[in-house]
């Protein structure tokens, strides 16, 4: 399944001119999966060519305003183009709340089914081919990091090995890669396992939203192919970082360490750092595969 990563918004607390809000978009076949809706997140949306109408759910990591602010706006708009789609918002105690409110005031008719979960943690969404986790982080409001887990992916199929056992290229090549036993002219039976390898992970992207490194993110990053991990401050402000139950790029980069994650892309960064190479840098110095993202930052996956 095709699937890329788009950051719409990589700062903290207030925006800047080279920063928008904290939103990540997750393209995955059909669906658009949105993590965070800071203010401006729908022109973000606007500017990277991401459509409102398609399938969608959002994930809120928790009540901040840079994190929550853009979602009544991202419904306005949806309204007035004529959404008839479900919208899907899943978010920690209060969203529901933090929506009918405005909806009420600012929106007053929805004209597509809206769908308002408050998550507890555990497997939240369960589509055919993907699944996402929510875990209680640690914040200085109730908040939550979610795992986007894709489900295993067929084997490699072993195209010599297939032609030596005499099944021809075409539909039966397609049945075995599905894992079904297929029947050839002469009556053999072929088994998926005779041409098919092991399956494969599929994919894993954790965003860890607002937090201080804990052991509960830890546990969800573990064997991520990304681990997206807020980096507010720099090694040197690591006692406001723990005060305010923020990260260090050191502390994101230990934690992807142990985590066993493939790459870790720092985001949630604050205005005082117009060039963030300061952060990447010192995570760098632990955990080399780090990138500091950057708005519009697009990554194919």
């Amino acid at each position: 399944m095709r699937a890329s990563l788009i950051f719409l918004g990589t700062s903290a607390g207030i925006p800047s001119v080279e920063r928008g809000l904290p939103s990540v978009a997750l393209k995955y076949g059909r669906w658009i999966l949105l993590f965070d809706c800071g203010e401006g997140t729908q022109r973000q949306m606007m500017k990277a060519r991401i459509g409102f109408m398609k399938p969608m759910k959002i994930f809120i990591s928790h009540l901040h305003g840079d994190h929550v602010f853009g979602l009544l706006g991202l419904l306005q708009t949806m309204n007035l183009l004529g959404r008839e789609e479900k919208l899907e918002v899943y978010g920690p105690k209060g969203i529901r709340d933090f929506l009918e409110a405005g909806v009420d005031h600012s929106i007053a008719e929805l004209k597509f089914p809206l769908k308002v979960s408050e998550v507890k943690g555990g497997i939240i969404v369960r589509e055919q081919n993907f699944k996402v986790r929510a875990r209680k982080v640690r914040h200085s409001i109730p908040t939550f990091a979610y795992s986007f887990e894709e489900r295993e992916r067929p084997g490699k199929f072993d195209v010599e090995a297939a032609l030596k056992l005499g099944v021809p290229k075409g539909p039966l090549w397609g049945r075995l890669q599905q894992g079904k036993s297929v029947k050839l002219p002469d009556g053999r039976i072929i088994k998926p396992e005779q041409v098919v390898g092991p399956p494969r992970p599929g994919l894993k992207i954790v965003y860890s939203g607002d937090t201080k490194p804990c052991q509960a993110l830890l546990q969800l990053a573990r064997n991520a192919d990304i681990l997206i991990h807020e980096c507010t401050f720099d090694d040197e402000l690591a006692e406001r970082a723990e005060a305010e139950f923020h990260s260090t790029p050191s502390g994101a980069a230990q934690l992807a360490l142990k985590a066993g994650v493939k790459r870790l892309i720092l985001t949630h960064i604050s205005t005082r750092y117009r060039d963030a190479s300061l952060l990447a840098e010192q995570a760098k110095k632990i955990f080399p595969e780090t990138l500091a993202a950057e708005d519009f930052l697009k990554i194919e996956l």
